[in-house]
């Protein structure tokens, strides 16, 4: 079987297989967005890593700076879903041996103006030759034990919950595709993504969280993800979903539910919340309630009010 065939989600369900665990590691390889540690003391060591590549992961457009930015934030919103403040950023960069200097230092630019934006640093990496640039960052963090909040833990009658809009960022990259003209507002959130790093961690501190990831790779595929960990369903409402009156504007019919569920590229935290504690996880960040848990299934009820399955699809390597 080729690996196109076989899907990057079941790639990495392979390979976990192949690797031993223990000792200190209580969440491990393919098994949520961090890899958690126990270092021993009242606080889990978060571990995250991610690899983009100019063609595949970087618009055209996409300045060195934006670049840079997103070379980063793809690992705080690991550490954001995980309710984890950020201990520092670790970048390897593969580089074309004819790139412009000043290109790569604007690149660099990019990466310290995020890492300072939420409270860190980059602190080591590494540079060699390649063909395509490409960019892997690992970032590490820290989260009180009682604090940590996985993928699975959902409950049926949970409230599923996001932070932000979406949609946005998949709006942009249509209007590129198409060469529509569209707002900065609306680009800016795809070629700098905002990790919700403060959100993630006040949404811990709440109590009020039994299950969190983030969804950049799409809502749908997100679903999906959380229903496999914690052996539960889910049902979203289409009326319930937080987009932005100029994505509405700029995308309409089938095309605005594929940006908002199915696209990919928003960097907003995904979760559910026990009911009763709903109003302590409005005080802690600004969230939208989309839907609840159930007990299989992932479906979304339409405008219409009829329902329907919600595919697993959404951004995935080797798709």
């Amino acid at each position: 079987m080729k690996i196109n065939q076989l899907g990057e989600r079941a790639l990495i369900q392979r390979i976990s297989g192949l690797l031993s665990g223990g000792g200190n590691i209580v969440v491990g390889a393919g098994e949520d967005d961090c890899a958690v540690l126990d270092t021993g003391n009242e606080e889990y060591l978060l571990v995250t890593t991610d690899m983009l590549h100019r063609k595949t992961d970087f618009p055209l457009q996409m300045t060195g700076s934006q670049i840079g930015w997103m070379s980063v934030a793809v690992n705080l919103s690991d550490l954001a879903s995980k309710g984890a403040r950020p201990l520092g950023v670790v970048m390897a960069m593969g580089i074309p041996p004819d790139t412009e200097v000043e290109f790569i230092e604007e690149v660099v630019k990019g990466m310290d103006e995020c890492v300072s934006k939420y409270g860190t640093k980059i602190i080591g990496g590494d540079t060699d030759a390649h063909d395509e640039l490409t960019l892997v960052g690992t970032a590490l963090g820290m989260v009180k034990k009682e604090r940590l909040i996985r993928r699975s833990g959902a409950r049926v009658d949970d409230l599923v919950c996001v932070t932000g809009h979406i949609g946005t960022a998949g709006a942009a990259l249509m209007a590129l595709d198409k060469k529509i003209p569209v707002s900065q507002e609306i680009l800016k959130a795809l070629f700098e993504p905002m990790p919700r790093i403060d959100e993630g961690m006040a949404l811990a501190g709440s109590s009020s969280v039994t299950s969190m990831m983030d969804i950049s790779d799409g809502l749908a595929l997100s679903l999906h993800d959380m229903s496999r960990a914690g052996g539960v369903g889910f049902k979203i409402y289409e009326s319930r979903l937080p987009v932005l009156s100029d994505v509405k504007r700029l995308v309409k019919g089938e095309e605005l539910l594929e940006v908002a569920v199915f696209t990919g590229g928003d960097f907003e935290l995904l979760f559910t919340v026990a009911p009763e504690k709903l109003d302590k996880a409005r005080k802690a960040c600004h969230l939208t309630v989309i839907g609840e848990v159930i007990e299989k299934g992932v479906f979304i009820e339409m405008e219409s009010g009829v329902e329907e399955e919600l595919k697993a699809r959404g951004y995935e390597h080797f798709g």
